[in-house]
């Protein structure tokens, strides 16, 4: 007896969800972690559809792409906390309405 496959259909509808939740965050939300967390979140809900559709086509080129996905989420964090922490130590918040450092 072949065990029960969940249809690709399911893993692009929770994708889908993910990505919504993800916008939603980063689009209301003003806390620079937040927004950050709702980017990842998006990266991750990407990554599904990639390897959900690589899976059903029966290539691993959606698991390459997830890859690179995750090396450039990797990158974001790095550089996208990097940014938060200097930006604390000048402002003392996180918050993004606060900060204003590209006007004279």
């Amino acid at each position: 007896m072949l065990p029960a496959t969940v249809p690709t259909s399911h893993y692009l509808a929770l994708s889908a969800l993910l990505f919504l939740i993800g916008a939603v965050g980063v689009l209301v939300r003003r806390n620079a972690i937040v927004i950050f967390m709702g980017i990842e979140l998006m990266f991750n809900a990407a990554n599904l559809a990639f390897i959900a559709v690589g899976r059903q086509l029966g290539s691993l080129d959606g698991q390459v792409v997830a890859f690179f996905v995750m090396t450039m989420a990797a990158a974001e964090v790095v550089v996208g906390l990097g940014i938060v922490v200097a930006i604390f130590r000048h402002k003392q918040t996180v918050n993004v309405d606060a900060v204003n450092l590209l006007k004279w």
